[in-house]
């Protein structure tokens, strides 16, 4: 009888079957000092992810057991110190002991999840990654994740006012639109890219990553500028903590959190209520008084674990929103005079809710399967004097991820992604006149390979297929909106990323320097209205091209550290309106034949000569440029001109800070400056015109003190010196606020 047992069977056999593996990693970490260190994370990781995360007990101690044999990396996390990572090859039924000392560092040691298709220790990431982790969140008494964002180099927040105000992030460049946002890996962007970064809580976070440049070739589109993705807690050490502050504004919130494990189960959970009454004197613009600056937010989320040891893992999470603020419009700078009065009206309600489920298996120390779904609804309620409307995003997204291991320096990963979402608007309408979803599905496929050389040469490439398909959509007869039924409409889009870090003087040394360099494309959709509203029934999704490289030094074995990034920025088929002036563009009302590109430099230094104290420094050197539209020579959309800077770009901008933080207090001071920027018209947009607004230093600082076993009391004042500024021209930003409060803690 014929054998069916062919050599590519075996491979296929022995892949998903051969997990021997007895093996024990054990040890115990000390302090430069030599004393136990109890709470530090132990990172075991091999070229196909992480194995074990352990976290050491009172006197240091760790142990992960029934390890399969092979090579892994262990790695040390513990805020405010840094290990050298430990390669060892184990057998079976080996027994390995580690004693890992820590030093003094600036250089934090983390497991990133957003800069390739596995996790990847932060030491060996090839892209430009920050991670901001909880430890820093609570040192600044963060409120926001986007107060954490304005310490990154590269990225540019602007916030329209006061707390809860819209606020958009420009990742180098890049538009408002063009950065993804995970949560726990669930997306969070609406449909079409957009996303509010002033309702982004803090209130339960692990850490905060952001990954610069394009990442379509990771998460395909939305990720065409940057990837925020926010981490929440759970599992070990147990810990329990409370945060009630108040202060200026009529402000008051509260946070609460926790997270824990028994046995092969582990949690996570926190929530959040901010209110606050927001700027209730007299507006700048005419002198009347603002009364509907206020401004509501509660959230609540969860995450719930259960693995095997070094097994089977699943993982769901979830989090509910709501928020309510008032919108009494642009009552700050009034270039041209035409300031209306407050908006006492307008008023907008959000909900957001998001769940999802993660399954990862282990077939063999070779083999790795991992499953992803997860679904999110996203809704809002506007209410303004022409009467009220609303909008949402509906979106179910699945995906299924194989990784291998080739060889000790050779891993691959390669799986397919569904979407299907939905955006809506009152004001988008069909041939009756009533509302009217756009549907819209993406299939994507991709691949990656990573290379491995020695711990000092690591090589990642990737590239992924969007199929982007949007259903037909009936026509609008509406007198201003008339749009002709479109037909079904498919977009194939490939988009590739490579990404190399090599460290020139390894082997231990004192004063280690590292090179990178990446390379690759991003597309974003158009959203909704850009869709509802155009009589172009082909409207491409916009596109990056982008190319960054790095050299980060680190002096005195990580007490010092300096960085330069250069990047190249170029965006193509940007969507805008074709008026007169374009007719010789396009024939239709919209189209993609708008360019532009940004270059620049991003400078970061870190220093900690000593365990309490951290200094650090950023700049940012942006120059961004509108391009001529596709045919038509030294010819921008108006009211831009060719070579007009991007609007809401600064040229210049950087931050400072320095954190001194022990076990009994915690002080910080920070401060963030903007140059000039160009603006629109507060109150008409780009029909008012362009204008110049001023740039800006801000200072704040704060302190804790504990009074208590597990009771601290926080402080701090945000725009010290009383600056007055606007982010966004028209929006008066925060003067000087304090805020006062108590912290209970339990456990670490």
């Amino acid at each position: 009888m014929k054998s069916f047992l062919t050599p590519s069977t075996f491979l296929v056999l022995f892949l998903l079957t051969h997990r021997a593996g007895a093996a024990t990693i054990a040890g115990h970490v000390n302090d430069p000092d030599g004393r136990p260190v109890s709470g530090a994370h132990i990172i075991v990781s091999g070229a196909i992810g992480t194995v074990a995360d352990r976290v050491t007990g009172p006197d240091g101690a760790f142990a992960v057991e029934r390890v399969p044999p092979g090579e892994y990396g262990v790695r040390c996390i513990a805020d405010g110190f840094q290990a050298d990572p430990i390669i060892l090859t184990i057998s079976d039924e080996e027994r390995r002991d580690l004693q890992i000392a820590l030093r003094v560092s600036a250089v934090a040691e983390s497991v990133v999840v957003s800069a390739s298709q596995i996790e990847v220790p932060l030491s060996r990431t090839a892209d430009s990654v920050t991670v901001v982790p909880a430890a820093e969140l609570r040192a600044h008494q963060v409120e926001t994740a986007s107060d954490a964002l304005r310490l990154v180099p590269g990225l540019t927040v602007t916030r329209s006012g006061g707390r809860g105000a819209i606020t958009s992030l420009f990742p180098r460049g890049g538009a408002s639109n063009y950065t993804l946002v995970l949560v726990d890996g669930i997306r969070a962007n609406a449909f079409g890219g957009g996303y509010d970064f002033s309702h982004l809580s803090v209130a339960d976070v692990d850490r905060i990553e952001i990954v610069r440049g394009p990442e379509s070739a990771l998460f395909g589109s939305d990720a065409i500028g940057a990837v925020v993705h926010v981490v929440t807690r759970r599992g070990r050490p147990a810990r329990l903590d409370a945060l009630a502050e108040g202060g200026s504004q009529g402000t008051a919130r509260t946070t609460v959190g926790a997270s824990g494990a028994r046995g092969a189960w582990n949690f996570g959970g926190g929530a959040e209520y901010t209110r606050s009454d927001g700027f209730t004197g007299l507006a700048p613009a005419n002198g009347e008084r603002v009364s509907n600056d206020d401004y509501t937010l509660a959230q609540g989320s969860g995450i719930l674990g259960w693995q095997r040891p070094t097994g089977a893992e699943l993982v769901v999470s979830g989090n509910l929103g709501r928020d309510e603020r008032g919108f009494p419009g642009p009552f700050g700078s009034d270039p041209i005079g035409v300031f209306p009065g407050v908006d006492r009206v307008s008023r907008g309600i959000n909900h957001t809710g998001q769940i999802g489920a993660r399954f990862v298996n282990s077939w063999s120390p070779r083999a790795r399967q991992r499953v992803d779904a997860s679904y999110a609804d996203f809704s809002g309620d506007f209410t303004s004097a022409f009467g009220q409307s609303s909008s949402g995003t509906r979106r179910a997204e699945a995906r299924v991820q194989e990784d291998f291991l080739f060889s000790a320096a050779f891993a691959a990963s390669a799986g397919a992604e569904a979407l299907r979402e939905r955006g809506s608007s009152s004001f988008i309408t069909g041939v009756t006149s009533e509302p009217l979803p756009i549907w819209r599905s993406i299939v994507g496929t991709f691949a990656e390979l990573r290379y491995v050389g020695s711990e000092r040469l690591f090589v990642t490439g990737g590239v992924r297929v969007e199929h982007i398909t949007r259903d037909a959509l009936e026509a609008n007869v509406g007198e201003f909106t008339a749009r002709p039924a479109f037909p079904d409409d498919t977009v194939n889009s490939v988009n590739p990323k490579v990404s190399v870090s090599y460290l020139v003087n390894g082997g231990g040394s004192d004063h280690p320097l590292r090179l990178r360099a990446s390379a690759g494309t991003g597309i974003r959709p158009p959203d909704a209205f850009e869709i509802a509203f155009t009589d172009n029934p082909g409207l491409k999704p916009e596109r990056s091209a982008s190319l960054d490289g790095s050299v980060e030094q680190t002096l005195r074995g990580g007490k010092f550290l300096a960085s330069a990034t250069v990047f190249f920025n170029r965006y193509d088929d940007l969507i805008v309106t074709v008026g007169r002036s374009l007719v010789d563009a396009s024939r239709y009302r919209t189209d993609n034949i708008s360019n532009a590109r940004s270059r620049g430099v991003e400078l970061f230094g870190s220093a900690k000569p000593a365990h309490p104290l951290t200094l650090r420094g950023t700049y940012t050197f942006l120059d961004t440029e509108i391009l001529s539209v596709d045919s038509l020579a030294r010819i921008a959309p108006p009211p831009f001109h060719v070579g007009d800077p991007l609007i809401r770009r600064p040229r210049h901008q950087g931050s400072a800070d320095v954190t001194y933080a022990d076990a009994r207090f915690t002080a910080f001071a920070e401060v963030t400056s903007r140059s000039e920027i160009l603006d629109v018209e507060p109150n008409f947009g780009s029909f008012g015109g362009l204008f110049v607004s001023p740039g800006y230093v801000v200072v704040n600082a704060g302190a804790s003190v504990r009074v208590a076993r597990g009771l601290d009391v926080t402080a701090r004042v945000l725009n010290l010196a009383d600056r007055q500024y606007e982010e966004t021209l028209g929006y008066p930003a925060l003067r000087r606020s304090l805020m006062a409060g108590i912290r209970l803690a339990a456990g670490r």
